[in-house]
């Protein structure tokens, strides 16, 4: 339901306690006496048949029995009561409630299917059950039986654990961080992690959020919600689990690499969020961003009192891919006006041990001057000579009078004190500085935060296109895939691999089937004729691994030699395994690439987030080695390029000695390739290339296993895809009224190039009526908004001139949170007006939005754009103007209603049975 009802549950005017007791340990006291204590102001009562007063509050024996109808009502009544209760709060009218108790059970004919199952009927929103609770500290709302009341602040915190919730805020009470909100979600029988990710991303009082989690449980939504919540603030998370091993069963090597933890490692990247490893580092990432401090860079200016110290932070920078900032020859300058001749000069800049608050001042001010750093980091070593609290109040002072000047553009400064007290620590909070209690940790906070920013950068740079390079032969590769499984076989046979692999473009060696030693012979002469060697294999659909019979025989350069080896590994069979089906032998010229590099590359498939791509370094040692990342597919060529770099042998496949390098994009092409065929053919289980040889003039799979099997789980859509791929089946062509044929098609990632030039061709009028002022310039911020869609959630048609390429003309929708009603807007070439275009998209939108099965089609018109309004009033729109600007109408489309059809327009759009049609420049 996302954050359908949420703001009510957070924001409640009137609540109700029902459960409890007077009995001081009680679960229903605490939570009573916490929101009474909280400066909630809205109506309060507490509903329990069994005590007259708690706390001094009269109670009710049920909610039937209350004078108003509470929006949120936070149960810790026992889980056998629960039913009832959630019963009752549907009958008066209940918003939201917030489930504390425990022991509710999971699975059909649990407690808990009963409480989910009215709860949904009626609308209601859960939190929980067997949570800590909520915690709203703006709202005065602390639904919980937290220690302490948390203070309000900008970050907001989910937790699936009330335990690390609870120490959050006792680690927050104590640094003086606030927090927008704090939700522990417990059991998740509602309100999940996406749903509030959703929640807080649009929360305009929430600047950042954290993130404890220990499992999903709808990979796609989660995708979905954790992909747009990153793309607006940071999100930080902690999984738990790292150490389970997911993969031991697994039948390839691409299997046993693609542990549990590493595919959340993949989906988390893939989001845009930043993962840290233990509450240390969530807490360090907590006192950055709690304290509104993004850096801009990587750039870092160190200031401090000892040269050791000073050293410590720079390897430590520069361990963690950070750089130290190069100062000007003016701030060297401005330095040595104030500082003693005996200074480092450099960067760190030591000031000496016996550095007083007027030096550090001096040297500060000029550090924040310098527009070579991105950030400064002031350390102090407590010494004899200067009082390093007296320090610590001159640089808070400093800080917030610069502040105060330029509000907007604050310094980022903070701090590591070594040794620090309680009075030192007590000044950075007080001025809002970080601080941190050694340089280490300050260090490692800095780049955390850095590199969410490099990765929200590079999740929203342009990728290059591939369709020029890459058209998939997705039929044919279904029809091999289709005869496997007919026959009731789970791995595909070396000739069916190779048909495979070539509708791909995936370059393998080629293979040939023989009957019998003497068809062996015959086989084997094209490539003999070539002075190649080949090899002979058993071919046997129920020996997976040959080479453990004896099945396999290698250099081979005569006819004669061909043949006998056909018989030798035959014969072996045989005796071997009498029960197996023979059906030959193949034969394999054999490749010898001097300097080639052996990868791996695969399809694992894991049970929350389905298919997972791995590469890494191959060989018969590729587990013991253990070089390999993994990524979620579809991939664009960025994504791929992203992939290829997260491993030790991407070094290699660059030139070095007397070894050429691989060509830049061969490898990543391959791995798109890989991830294309994942998103085609749901099939697909396993898929293990190992090894895929690599050097200066292409790739080429040397060896490749494919398991298959009937899909059990399909998310909407048609895929398995956590992130919900490119919808091919909605390309196509507008026949419009005067005989003009245009393309369209779904808007890709790489469309921003075209769509920059269209906006170009589009009237300064036309750009007023559709995003309601005069746009100048577009910023590759919002073009990237437009064009890197998250097809799960919205949509955006391009139509296209069938000659030149050029975008014609867009119309897009993006649906709100419970998928139900998406909001369209639409935009022309300025010359193309009256020829049918807009007619023709807005009903392609329309036939897009039934068949996704929303309800409600909405937009917001200028007042004077007729053209617009009488199209949708055709369309079957209602109208009605907004009670707040009357400058705006508001048309909706009852989507359950049959659309008005328009004369002289053919909508031609591919779709066939196949659902699942994507393609890689999905991002």
């Amino acid at each position: 339901m996302s954050t359908f009802g949420l703001e009510r549950v957070f924001s409640p005017r009137t609540i109700a306690v029902v459960g409890g007791s007077s009995r001081p340990s009680s679960l229903g006291l605490a939570v009573l006496m916490n929101l009474k204590s909280s400066g909630f102001t809205g109506r309060l009562a507490v509903v329990n048949p069994n005590y007259a007063v708690i706390d001094g509050e009269k109670t009710v024996p049920n909610l039937n029995s209350l004078p108003f109808v509470p929006d949120l009502i936070v149960i810790t009544a026992p889980a056998v009561a629960i039913p009832g209760i959630i019963a009752d709060a549907a009958a008066v009218g209940v918003a939201g409630a917030v489930i504390l108790s425990a022991g509710l059970g999971h699975g059909a004919g649990s407690l808990a299917e009963t409480v989910a199952r009215t709860a949904r009927m009626h609308g209601i929103r859960l939190i929980g059950p067997n949570c800590i609770g909520v915690m709203i500290p703006r709202a005065n709302l602390n639904a919980s039986f937290a220690a302490h009341r948390p203070s309000d602040g900008r970050v907001a915190l989910i937790s699936q654990s009330g335990a690390i919730a609870a120490a959050m805020i006792e680690w927050a009470a104590e640094r003086l961080l606030g927090f927008s909100g704090i939700v522990s979600i417990g059991d998740q029988l509602d309100v999940d992690v996406a749903d509030l990710l959703d929640y807080f991303a649009q929360d305009d009082h929430t600047n950042a959020i954290l993130l404890y989690i220990e499992s999903v449980k709808d990979a796609r939504k989660f995708m979905s919600a954790a992909r747009a919540a990153a793309r607006l603030k940071p999100v930080i998370v902690v999984k738990s689990g790292r150490m389970a091993v997911g993969a031991r069963a697994a039948a390839t090597h691409t299997g046993a690499l693609a542990g549990s933890d590493a595919v959340y490692d993949a989906a988390f990247r893939r989001a845009g969020m930043l993962r840290v490893y233990d509450l240390r580092e969530l807490f360090d990432c907590a006192e950055l961003l709690g304290r509104g401090f993004v850096p801009r860079g990587n750039r870092l200016a160190l200031l401090t009192n000892g040269g050791g110290i000073g050293v410590l932070a720079i390897d430590r920078l520069a361990e963690l891919g950070g750089a130290a900032a190069t100062l000007s020859a003016g701030t060297i300058a401005s330095l040595d006006k104030v500082l003693p001749p005996s200074w480092s000069h450099g960067n760190p800049v030591d000031i000496s041990g016996d550095a007083d608050a007027a030096r550090y001042i001096s040297a500060l001010d000029a550090l924040l001057e310098d527009a070579n750093s991105d950030a400064v980091l002031v350390m102090n070593v407590e010494t004899a000579v200067a009082s390093a609290e007296g320090i610590a109040e001159a640089v808070a002072r400093r800080v917030g009078d610069r502040r105060a000047k330029n509000s907007a553009v604050a310094p980022l400064v903070f701090a590591a004190w070594a040794g620090t007290d309680e009075r030192t620590s007590a000044t950075f909070e007080a001025a809002g500085i970080p601080h941190f209690p050694t340089e280490d940790d300050a260090v490692r906070a800095f780049m955390y935060l850095v590199r969410y920013r490099e990765a929200s950068l590079a999740l929203a740079a342009t990728p290059p296109s591939v369709t020029s390079a890459f058209t998939p032969g997705t039929a044919a590769a279904k029809r091999v895939i289709a005869q496997v499984l007919s026959e009731g076989r789970q791995w595909l046979d070396p000739v069916e691999i190779v048909a495979l692999f070539e509708a791909y473009g995936i370059p393998i060696v080629p293979t040939v089937a023989a009957r019998d030693a003497d068809d062996a012979a015959d086989k084997a002469e094209p490539f003999l004729a070539k002075g190649l060697a080949v090899a002979v294999k058993l071919f046997s659909r129920d020996i997976t691994h040959k080479s453990d019979i004896g099945g396999v025989i290698l250099g081979l350069r005569t006819r004669e030699s061909v043949a006998d080896a056909a018989r030798t590994v035959l014969a072996r069979a045989r005796s071997a395994r009498p029960d197996a089906s023979l059906q030959g032998v193949t034969i394999q010229p054999m490749i010898v690439r001097r300097a080639a590099r052996e990868l791996i590359l695969g399809i694992a498939d894991d049970p929350t987030f389905g298919p997972v791509i791995v590469f890494g370094r191959g060989g018969t040692a590729v587990e013991v080695i253990n070089d390999k990342a993994l990524a979620l597919p579809p991939l664009d060529m960025n994504l791929a390029r992203d992939l290829v770099g997260r491993t030790r042998v991407s070094r290699l496949l660059a030139a070095y000695r007397d070894v050429p390098a691989v060509p830049a994009d061969v490898v990543p092409l391959t791995l798109v390739k890989l991830a294309q065929m994942a998103a085609d053919i749901p099939e697909i289980a396993e898929l293990d290339i190992n090894p895929l040889l690599a050097d200066e003039t292409d790739v080429l799979a040397l060896d490749a296993r494919v398991a298959v099997r009937k899909p059990a789980r399909l998310f909407a859509g048609q895929t398995r895809l956590a992130v919900r791929p490119y919808p091919s089946q909605w390309e196509g062509q507008l026949s419009l009224r005067d005989g003009l044929r245009v393309a369209v098609r779904p808007m890709r990632p790489e469309d921003e190039p075209m769509v920059e030039a269209f906006f170009k061709r589009v009237t300064i009028e036309d750009l007023r009526l559709r995003f309601f002022h005069a746009v100048k310039q577009f910023s590759h911020s919002f073009i990237a908004r437009l064009t890197q869609l998250d097809y799960a959630r919205a949509m955006a048609f391009v139509a296209l001139d069938t000659q030149t390429g050029e975008m014609l003309g867009a119309v897009q929708l993006h649906s709100d949170s419970l998928y139900q009603t998406a909001e369209y807007a639409i935009l022309l070439q300025s010359d193309l007006k009256g020829k049918g275009l807009g007619w023709a998209l807005m009903q392609l939108l329309v036939r897009y939005a039934r068949s996704e099965g929303l309800k409600r089609l909405s937009g917001e018109v200028l007042i004077e754009n007729t053209t617009m309004l009488s199209m949708c009033h055709e369309l079957g729109f209602t109208a009605a103007k907004e009670p707040t600007d009357h400058r705006v109408v508001n048309v909706v489309l009852d989507l359950s209603l049959p659309v008005a059809d328009v004369v002289g327009t053919d909508i031609l759009i591919r779709q066939g049975a196949d659902q699942s049609g994507a393609t890689a420049m999905t991002r």
